[in-house]
């Protein structure tokens, strides 16, 4: 069975910033025989990597200490 999935995300705040694509799970690499549980957390996993990539964004999380004389970088 050829089963698909389609992503879309939309914002309100900024025109434009919206798409919508449909993919097989064989293009997606996804186990179709996942029990749900499993399937969930793949197609979700999935789902934030095509968005990211969709939105071309990069992030860091700096986080300050004042008892201590270190920053700490999470990326």
């Amino acid at each position: 069975m050829n089963k698909t999935v389609t992503f879309s995300f939309s914002s309100t705040k900024y025109q434009g910033a919206e798409a919508t694509e449909t993919f097989t799970f064989k293009e997606l690499d996804i186990d179709e025989n996942l029990d749900n549980k499993a399937l969930k957390i793949e197609i979700n996993r999935t789902f934030q990597a095509w968005v990211w990539e969709k939105l071309n964004i990069s992030s860091s999380i700096v986080i300050n200490e004042t008892s201590a004389d270190s920053t700490d970088y999470i990326q």
